[in-house]
């Protein structure tokens, strides 16, 4: 089965290097690069009313111009209230240890890494995807 994965990320060497490390898990991708959270945004609402459904992975970097990683999430939550919402990986440098304190915590978010993101990362990622999608 394809996944859909959306990486929003302002950094244009970090999207290059995720979206590689996606392409070498060998697993069947479609991917979507996003540069900003409005863009991540948009991205969902369009496959949402083309497709009926959402990224099923989305990577996000918490610190980026204009629409943060935290506003994205809020504005998804309560774009999508009551749909089956992706999983959320945040893919960031965390220099502020609140950031990585507040992701851990966070329901929306299924894991946090460090930049840049690695090939046993991405195994171990989609190992869990393939655990949730048999119990759903």
């Amino acid at each position: 089965m394809k996944l859909t994965t959306c990486i929003i990320d302002d950094d244009l060497v970090s999207q290059f290097a995720t979206r590689y490390c996606i392409q070498q898990s060998h697993a069947d991708f479609e991917i979507i690069t996003c540069s900003s959270g409005e863009e991540g945004l948009q991205v969902c609402v369009d496959l949402f009313e083309t497709e009926n459904k959402l990224p099923d992975i989305i990577f996000l970097d918490l610190i980026m111009d204009g629409m943060n990683g935290w506003t994205f999430l809020d504005n998804l939550q309560n774009l999508f209230k009551g749909k089956d919402l992706p999983s959320v990986y945040i893919l960031s440098a965390f220099t502020n240890s609140y950031d990585r304190t507040v992701a851990k915590g966070h329901k929306m978010i299924s894991g946090y890494i460090d930049k840049p993101l690695s090939r046993s990362c991405m195994d171990k990622i989609l190992s869990e995807e393939e655990k949730n999608r048999s119990q759903s």
